[in-house]
């Protein structure tokens, strides 16, 4: 087996460096949320996301989807989530196969109480990171990201 070509070799690489990046985002995340609001990055993310739509819900397939879970993945954390009276499910009025996942008035005041932890961990974890040559790079492309979106 020879050597990989420059393209791949940077392609891997750069994608080490956002795994680097994710992970130490994650883990800082990870245990801001826990001790502040017992709450999980995961926990987090599905209260989020459905917290960010219309009428506060979202088709199990389609938050799978958002969070990037499967769908066994997905359906333990909303049970989690739906045993904490955090979440609760319905059938679709229109396609009974459907089911729906909904945030709770007290999954969103939760969430409102963790969002400003969240949003200060991944202030704090990023400028960290920019100050890190091998991330630096990543981090403003990131900024440069949310500057466009």
């Amino acid at each position: 087996m020879g050597l990989p070509d420059d393209a791949a070799e940077a392609r891997a690489q750069g994608w080490r460096t956002l795994a680097a990046l994710h992970a130490r985002i994650e883990d800082e995340l990870e245990r801001a949320l826990q001790k502040q609001h017992g709450l999980s990055v995961s926990e987090y993310s599905v209260l989020d996301v459905l917290a960010r739509q219309d009428d506060y819900h979202l088709r199990m397939n389609q938050l799978s989807n958002a969070v990037v879970l499967s769908q066994s993945a997905t359906t333990r954390l909303v049970n989690r989530l739906e045993d904490r009276k955090l979440l609760q499910r319905y059938l679709c009025p229109t396609d009974r196969r459907g089911i729906y996942t909904e945030v709770t008035e007290a999954g969103r005041e939760l969430l409102d109480k963790a969002q400003p932890t969240h949003d200060a961990v991944l202030t704090s974890a990023l400028k960290n990171a920019s100050e890190l040559p091998e991330l630096s790079p990543l981090v403003d492309a990131l900024g440069k990201l949310s500057l466009a979106v």
